[in-house]
């Protein structure tokens, strides 16, 4: 039986209240070409062994990342996850723990998010980070918001090269709270770390760079926080690849105010864009402006080691209008794999498989910049580069998806638009990708190129 709680008289009256005329007046913010003028075309029901045969049909079509040679990234990368990991998420107390609303009673979790916190802070070279965010987009958006705050201005800046997708969700945050945007061109050759010095002014709240970039630049840092410190602005860096940092300076050590990021590629699958974890870092003195939960260490009346949840912002917890965040989870299950898995590493073994992903990512890119049609646009790298191909990148990929190759991501789904990107080609190898990958790689870029 269908539970249908209000009478059109209480429609009426809640629709009168909020000053409009009928439903339909509340979709008004979402544009017409994404409205739907009549019911969803589905097929009409079935029997279960029916649906089940037909969603067997389409899952067939995928192309699973691990079953050829894999080379996507662009913000969300395939690495090794040790079975360990799975192991342990799924054990019951974990896979059924939801957020702590009493708190000091599961000190498991709080123990848990108090170790994942500390790995987040060493990691990125900040004082504190909180509990997890949703994503790492969602993470650079409130990040935007909280040096908002902090600075009590309202503008940012964001780097052209910063993810397209974190820019976008930074963008629909920012237009529903006026605050303005300014953001720089892309430039798939070479960092804008000089143009977004230049442009800090007493007008900006912070700067938002990513760390490498987009296209796989890695830049020095430091020069853009010593323009926006003097500027009165904070920089904000986002890191898309954290196994990066086994490798690289951390930000923190460059100066950065707020370092935000996705924690996908340790400890967590591709999962088909999802669920991720978002990360998010800064200084002590700007803690009580950062969003989200801090879990902290303290001792009971007797003197033993407990863990206790020190600061909690959104608005379930405090006065709306003190709230810092919404954020209604935090996408605990995820950062616990995440903090299994830098502890089945270690110090040394980040740093062991950070040179892994670094040397294969080298060998990737000598190999493609012998094949004729193939420009490799970057200097230097991590485990992810950009290359111009002679053929728009788009269809080459097509092709090669064919032959079982994921070859990359073209420049032009991030950037649609840009003509001067179509040929652009983001090409990620990791650990996963082994030698025969780069040489079906190379082989079927010759002959698609030649073609």
């Amino acid at each position: 039986m269908r539970y249908l709680p209000l009478t059109p008289e209480n429609r009426a009256d809640m629709l009168a209240t909020i000053g409009v005329a009928g439903i339909d007046d509340l979709f008004c913010d979402v544009p017409e070409a994404a409205r739907l003028a009549g019911p969803v075309d589905l097929p009409k029901h079935a029997g279960e062994m029916a649906v089940e045969r037909h969603m067997s049909r389409l899952a067939l079509q995928n192309h699973a990342a691990g079953e050829g040679p894999c080379f996507l990234g662009a913000g969300a990368y395939r690495h090794h996850v040790p079975a360990s990991v799975d192991y342990l998420i799924q054990r019951g107390e974990f896979l059924t723990a939801y957020t702590p609303y009493q708190p000091e009673i599961a000190q498991g979790t709080l123990q848990v998010l108090f170790e994942f916190q500390t790995q987040v802070a060493l990691l990125t070279g900040m004082e504190v980070a909180n509990a997890s965010m949703y994503d790492g987009a969602t993470s650079c958006a409130e990040a935007v918001m909280m040096a908002a705050r902090v600075t009590r201005r309202e503008k940012a800046l964001l780097s052209g090269n910063l993810h397209p997708h974190y820019a976008e969700t930074t963008a629909t945050l920012c237009r529903m709270t006026d605050h303005p945007l300014a953001i720089t061109a892309p430039r798939p050759v070479g960092a804008d770390i000089e143009a977004l010095a230049a442009a800090v002014d007493d007008t900006v709240g912070c700067v938002v760079v990513q760390y490498p970039d987009v296209f796989g630049h890695i830049a020095d840092l430091s020069p853009l926080a010593e323009a926006c410190h003097a500027a009165g602005a904070l920089m904000v860096v986002v890191c898309t690849e954290m196994v990066s940092l086994g490798a690289l300076k951390p930000p923190g050590a460059m100066g950065a105010d707020i370092v935000v990021g996705e924690g996908q590629s340790i400890g967590n699958a591709l999962n088909f864009g999802g669920p991720y974890l978002g990360l998010f870092a800064t200084r002590q003195k700007l803690v009580r402006q950062m969003p989200g939960r801090v879990c902290g260490e303290t001792v009971d009346a007797d003197g033993r080691r407990g863990y206790v949840l020190t600061l909690s912002t959104r608005e379930q917890h405090i006065r709306r209008e003190k709230a810092t965040s919404n954020i209604c989870t935090n996408s605990g299950l995820c950062a616990l794999a995440f903090s299994i898995h830098m502890s089945l590493l270690g110090e040394a073994g980040l740093q062991r498989l950070a040179a892994w992903n670094h040397a294969t990512a080298v060998q990737t890119a000598e190999r493609l910049a012998n094949v004729s049609g193939v420009e490799v646009l970057n200097p230097a790298f991590f485990n992810e580069f950009a290359v111009r191909l002679a053929k728009p990148a788009a269809d080459v990929v097509d092709a090669l998806a064919e032959q079982g190759i994921l070859a990359g991501v073209p420049a032009s789904r991030l950037y649609p638009g840009e003509p001067d990107l179509a040929n652009v080609l983001l090409v990620a190898a990791t650990e996963t990708v082994e030698p025969t990958d780069i040489d079906a790689l190379a082989h079927a870029l010759t002959k698609e190129l030649a073609a």
